[in-house]
């Protein structure tokens, strides 16, 4: 969903595939409870204080932005969401995990494991390091074993709003919990002799802080 005018209230929405087989039913399934806000296309470094014409045109250029359209695609929208922080915290929460980020993250064989633990900072307001339950998700689960993108800790099976998020990519596997387990893919289906390599992208989401990161992985062939 995107503003297409910010000078008046237009908005325009995309339904996912799962909204639009509701919506053809015609029998009041389809009901929108909840939404979420996000600016992925605002460019914050634009915000100049030095302004020549005084600082109300701080935000000029930033207000100027073309405005992008809604895009339906999980994996390309809402990476920034728009969140409301807890009574007393001073500081945006932030997901790390161990030595992966967002453009480093694991490279492994085919058939080999892989264990991430994920540490959220500034939880409830305290600036040191918390555990809480987080969401997982892979947008490719083809590069994964059957059955071995799994999660401790924490509910472990993932709800209905968890997999919604990013039902609309095909083969995309969620789980919730506090450590995230996988084993590469031992088949040979998606690799050839001048595709060496597959990448992908796994995607935590903090359940109480909102917090995302997103980690590149690649699967080597052997």
């Amino acid at each position: 969903m995107g503003y297409l005018d910010n000078s008046s209230i237009t908005v325009d929405a995309i339904l996912t595939k799962r909204g639009r087989e509701l919506l053809a039913r015609n029998d009041g399934s389809f009901k929108i409870t909840q939404f979420a806000l996000g600016d992925d296309e605002i460019d914050y470094s634009l915000f100049n204080e030095s302004h020549p014409n005084g600082t109300q045109f701080s935000a000029e250029a930033i207000e100027n932005m073309p405005l992008i359209e809604a895009i339906p695609h999980g994996a390309n929208s809402l990476n920034s969401k728009l969140i409301t922080l807890t009574r007393g915290t001073n500081a945006v929460p932030f997901i790390t995990a161990g030595s992966f980020t967002n453009a480093n993250g694991p490279s492994i064989l085919q058939g080999a494991s892989l264990t991430i633990t994920p540490t959220t900072f500034n939880l409830n307001g305290a600036n040191a390091a918390a555990s809480e339950e987080y969401i997982f998700t892979i947008l490719d689960g083809r590069l994964v074993e059957p059955g071995s993108f799994a999660a401790t800790g924490g509910s472990v099976v993932a709800s209905a709003s968890d997999i919604a998020e990013f039902m609309t990519i095909a083969e995309s596997m969620t789980i919730r919990g506090t450590i995230l387990t996988l084993q590469a893919t031992t088949s040979n289906a998606l690799f050839s002799t001048s595709i060496t390599s597959n990448t992908t992208q796994i995607i935590i989401e903090g359940v109480t802080s909102g917090a995302f990161l997103t980690i590149p992985l690649e699967i080597k062939s052997n």
